[in-house]
C-alpha cells in the first residue's frame, strides 16, 4: 500500500506558532524532504524529533521528487517543509506535490503559517482580491516587464524581497506603477518585527537615511480605478440619433440615454429632434 505526502507548514519565525499537528506529523512520518536540512535539524532538535532528512531545494528538486515518489509509493510517508512557512508557496515543493498528484498518491495538508496571508492581514490595505507575486528577476528587463505586466490590475499586490534589492526594487516600481500605497513587513513573529504602512515615496525617503534590514513581504494597493469618460451633451444627443436611426423611438432612446448619462430627457430629445430636421 502506498504511504502519503504530508506538506506541513512551520513557524515563519516565532517556534510557538508551529501547532501541535504539525509536530506530530513529523513524528510519525518515515522521512522529512527539507529545502535546507541544516535549518529543518534546528527545528527539529527543539521538538525532540529524530527523523531522517533528506534535502530538498531548487537545483535538486527534479531528480529527488521521482526519488521521493517512488519511496512514498513503495509505502513510505513523507513530509515535505521548507525553511519557514508553508511549503510550495514560491518554494520548490509545489514541484513535488505536482509529481505526487499526477502519480496517485495521497496528499495530506497540515496548514501553518504564512508570511503571504500575515503581512496581507496587518497590511491595512484591502483583503478581498489579492496576488501573490513571488520574487522579482534579478535581470531589470525581466522585472520592469513583470512590474508592467501589472501595472493596470486592480487588486492588491504582494511581493517577497531581500534587503539588499530592497530599493531598487522601490525605485522600479514607482516608476512602473506610479506612486501608491505599500506596507512593508519586516521580520514577521520575529523579534525585531516591524510592520511600515507608507508611500513609494515614503519608503524610499526612510531608506536612503538607514539601510534595509532583515527579509520583506511588500503589500502593494492596486491600481487606481479608472477615471469615468465625461460625455458631452453633444455626444449623448449624437447617441440618440445613432439609436433612432436603427429604429428606436425617439422618445425612448432620449429616455434610454438620459438614464445612461444623467442629461435631461426633454433636452436630450429636443437636440435629437432639431438634428433630424437639419
Amino acid at each position: 500500500m502506498a504511504g502519503k505526502l504530508f506538506v506541513v507548514g512551520t513557524p515563519i519565525g516565532n517556534l510557538g506558532d508551529m501547532t501541535s499537528r504539525a509536530v506530530q506529523t513529523l513524528r510519525e512520518v518515515d522521512f522529512i524532504a527539507a529545502e535546507d536540512t541544516r535549518v529543518t535539524q534546528k527545528l527539529l532538535n527543539h521538538f525532540e524529533i529524530k527523523k531522517h532528512t533528506i534535502s530538498y531545494h531548487q537545483h535538486s528538486q527534479s531528480a529527488v521528487s521521482e526519488q521521493i515518489t517512488g519511496r512514498i509509493l513503495a509505502g513510505e510517508s513523507c513530509a515535505v517543509v521548507t525553511d519557514a512557512g508553508m511549503p510550495c508557496i514560491s518554494d520548490p515543493g509545489e514541484d513535488l506535490v505536482r509529481l505526487c498528484a499526477e502519480s496517485g498518491v495521497e496528499i495530506v495538508v497540515v496548514p501553518g503559517p504564512s508570511a503571504v496571508v500575515s503581512a496581507l492581514a496587518v497590511s491595512g490595505l484591502l483583503t478581498s482580491r489579492f496576488a501573490f507575486e513571488g520574487f522579482l528577476s534579478t535581470n531589470r528587463k525581466n522585472r520592469l516587464e513583470h512590474l508592467e505586466s501589472i501595472r493596470n490590475d486592480r487588486h492588491t499586490l504582494i511581493f517577497y524581497e531581500a534587503p539588499h534589492k530592497l530599493i531598487s526594487t522601490l525605485q522600479d516600481m514607482q516608476s512602473i506603477l506610479g506612486e501608491r500605497k505599500i506596507s512593508l513587513a519586516r521580520e514577521l513573529t520575529k523579534l525585531h518585527e516591524e510592520v511600515i504602512r507608507t508611500t513609494f515615496s515614503g519608503a524610499l525617503e526612510l531608506y536612503r537615511e538607514k539601510s534595509p534590514r532583515g527579509e520583506y513581504v511588500l503589500v502593494i494597493e492596486g491600481a487606481p480605478e479608472p477615471a469615468p469618460t465625461v460625455l458631452t451633451f453633444e455626444d449623448a444627443a449624437e447617441m440618440v440619433c445613432g439609436m433612432v436611426q436603427d429604429g428606436e423611438s425617439i422618445t425612448n432612446a432620449a429616455k434610454q440615454v438620459a438614464k445612461e448619462t444623467g442629461y435631461k430627457k426633454g433636452d436630450l430629445y429636443k437636440a435629437a429632434l432639431d438634428k433630424a430636421k437639419k
